[in-house]
């Protein structure tokens, strides 16, 4: 088919999970003989930051603003399918254009849902509002479990529908990297995650001055108290994801508080950790049951004592193994993909049955 994806970003990784995202599952996408056109927002902060130009696996072209999108009407009305993401500048405006112009199949894909429900909640309708969410053929969602029902049944979308994140087992994988960090975490700053990485990392490295901590991500105010023996990253490049899991004995995931509480949302950090053979200590959220078997494939924490408890186990081996084992059966860009492909194609069925029943 060909495919039309209006995303946050695919060109720059820099401060956001889309990009990553998209790369992975884009590229499984065009494997299975697809064409597809990524069209970004051109935005200074990402187009200094850029770490892909000219992806082999689909078009990436730029627009200016809402009337320079419009360059691309004939592709948008021609595709098979035309999928819009959340935090897309000006999206709700997107949306409709998209709407009003696609002859396709139209999808929402919410890599943020638990945040949009909380901004609609809100009256915040940054790039999504309650009005476009019936138009929209499928709702694709970072977040599986209840919150499905609540798109449907709150918000009219005639399908929402789980497409988790994924990984591209090409780039993440063991690369033998010699362990520099006892453990590490990974991951833009943010004040509803900040605490919980004081509790899990911070206190840990604290307690434990002879282990060795790691944080890498940007935006972390300047006033964090940072212990001796937790080293700062500011900006870790994809290229270097695999090197710097594989460099951790542990490694930490922290999820949004917005997330905890729709659980089964999945951070695209826990299975590309996973993939490269890490051992994953965890926060505790509804549904990672689901995803990883906690003691085998995942550790649980919700204290300091937990974490540290955790690094000296003698079983990391063992679970980075298992849960390695697990994201190759289960949670792959190709996994994605095929998901993708046959959620598309069951709403354009349903939307060629909705014409026909309209036209009798």
């Amino acid at each position: 088919m060909k495919l039309v994806v209006l995303g946050l970003s695919l060109s720059s990784a820099w401060g956001n999970g889309h990009a990553t995202t998209f790369r992975a599952l884009l590229k499984a996408f065009a494997a299975r003989g697809h064409e597809i056109l990524f069209l970004e927002r051109d935005v200074p902060w990402y187009a200094a930051a850029r770490d892909i130009a000219d992806p082999d696996y689909c078009r990436l072209a730029f627009y200016a603003d809402l009337a320079d999108l419009r360059r691309w009407t004939a592709e948008i009305a021609q595709a098979d399918a035309v999928i819009v993401g959340s935090y897309v500048p000006e999206g709700v405006a997107v949306g409709r254009f998209v709407q009003e112009t696609a002859d396709g199949t139209t999808a929402f894909y919410d890599i943020d849902t638990p945040v949009t429900l909380a901004k609609l909640a809100r009256g915040d309708f940054e790039y999504l509002s309650p009005e476009i969410i019936p138009g929209y053929d499928v709702y694709l969602s970072f977040t599986g479990g209840p919150t499905l029902d609540r798109l449907e049944q709150a918000f009219g979308s005639p399908a929402a529908r789980a497409l988790y994140c994924s990984v591209d087992p090409a780039l993440y994988a063991p690369t033998g990297a010699a362990k520099r960090w006892d453990l590490s975490y990974l991951g833009t700053y943010s004040p509803d995650r900040q605490p919980t990485l004081d509790r899990l990392l911070l206190v840990p490295a604290r307690a434990l001055p002879d282990r060795r901590f790691v944080v890498a991500g940007p935006q972390y105010p300047a006033e964090i108290d940072w212990p001796a023996n937790v080293e700062r990253i500011e900006h870790l490049p994809p290229a270097d994801h695999a090197d710097f899991y594989s460099a951790s004995r542990f490694t930490l995931n922290v999820t949004r508080g917005d997330m905890i509480a729709a659980g089964w949302s999945p951070s695209v950090r826990l299975f590309e950790a996973g993939a490269c053979g890490t051992p994953i200590v965890s926060d505790i959220w509804d549904g990672i049951e689901t995803l990883f078997t906690p003691g085998r494939e995942i550790l649980l924490a919700a204290d300091a004592e937990t974490v540290i408890a955790a690094l000296g186990a003698g079983d990391a081996d063992a679970i980075g193994a298992a849960a390695r084992e697990r994201v190759l059966a289960a949670h792959t860009a190709a996994h994605r993909a095929a998901e993708l492909e046959a959620y598309l194609a069951a709403a354009a069925t349903a939307r060629g049955r909705a014409t026909l029943a309209g036209a009798a």
